[in-house]
Formats: C-alpha cells, sequence, structure tokens
C-alpha cells in the first residue's frame, strides 16, 4: 500500500498538564511506502524528546538536586578529558 501524490501528513502532539504541544510534519513522496512514512514520523518524534520531556515532568527533581547531578557530570567529563578515567 503506498500514499498517492505528495502528501503531507500532520500530527499534533498534546499534553494537557505541562502544555506541551509539539506538531511534526512529514512530507511524503509520490507512491511512498507507508511503513517508510511511520518510520520518518518515528524518527522525527525520537528527534524533537518530547517523549524525554514528558518523563522528565512525571516528577519533581529540586533545583539542587538537578544542579548536583550537572556538576558530577561536568566532572566526570572533565576526568575523562583529560585522561584519568577510561570512557
Amino acid at each position: 500500500m503506498c500514499i498517492s501524490d505528495d502528501t503531507t501528513i500532520f500530527a499534533i502532539l498534546k499534553n494537557t498538564r505541562g502544555g506541551i504541544i509539539v506538531m511534526l510534519i512529514i512530507d511524503s513522496k509520490d507512491c511512498e511506502n507507508i511503513d517508510k512514512a511511520l518510520k520518518k514520523y518515528k524518527k522525527k518524534f525520537e528527534k524533537s524528546k518530547t517523549l524525554l520531556q514528558l518523563r522528565e515532568r512525571q516528577a519533581f527533581t529540586k533545583p539542587s538536586v538537578r544542579r548536583r547531578g550537572e556538576v558530577l557530570k561536568a566532572i566526570y567529563k572533565q576526568q575523562i578529558a583529560s585522561g584519568k578515567i577510561e570512557g
């Protein structure tokens, strides 16, 4: 089965709590397979990081905890760059 002509597939994703609204637009070419269009959609959805944002918003993390995680990550990256730790 194929999508006839040049069609555009729109997907609007909305979260009622966080107010996240994402619109994904997938352009399909002449007689493109639906599986290919679905694969494009999934890839765009993953790149938009919508699911990641929804998972982050499920539980509140205190700013101090978030900052501590960022500092530890920066220290780890610096140690890898200096050669103290092998990544």
